[in-house]
């Protein structure tokens, strides 16, 4: 995969970038695909049924509110991810295990961590448009994280 900053060089103002400062946690850095998407808040019971499907080499990208009283992702959902094809997740939010995480053939990007666990009713929006920090997240349209940060396509 190209660089961000390259392809940002490349294709300019086709792109739109985050400004919003994530973490690298899973074992990838590097990481693009399909843009998936989910609005949830404090509550992962649609990351994990969504992350337990195939992912095509998508990226699922969570929209938890930017809340971090409560993970929406942990080892366990991560390695579904993992066996299911997915090339990474974004979360607008908080993980839990991260050095379990760390270690899986997973691309992780996040806010931070919190070892709460969020509640499982399932509540939010799947394939919607999301809006965060000004970024456009599309159903099908392409992301690109590295070490640098998030591009999207427009």
């Amino acid at each position: 995969m190209l660089a961000t900053a390259d392809l940002y060089d490349e294709r300019g103002e086709e792109l739109q970038s985050v400004s919003l400062q994530l973490q690298n946690l899973g074992g990838h850095s590097r990481f693009s695909g399909s843009v998936r998407t989910i609005r949830c808040l404090e509550d992962n019971g649609l990351v994990k049924q969504m992350l337990g499907t195939p992912g095509h080499g998508d990226v699922l990208v969570v929209d938890g509110g930017c809340s971090l009283r409560s993970a929406l992702m942990g080892d366990l959902i991560a390695a579904s991810a993992v066996a299911n094809d997915w090339s990474g997740v974004v979360i607008f939010g908080a993980i839990r295990d991260r050095a379990a995480i760390g270690g899986l053939e997973l691309g992780l990007k996040a806010l931070g961590s919190n070892p709460r666990k969020s509640s499982k009713s399932g509540a939010g929006d799947v394939d919607e448009t999301l809006l965060i920090d000004g970024v456009t997240f599309r159903p099908g349209a392409l992301i690109f994280c590295d070490e640098d940060g998030i591009l999207v396509e427009r």
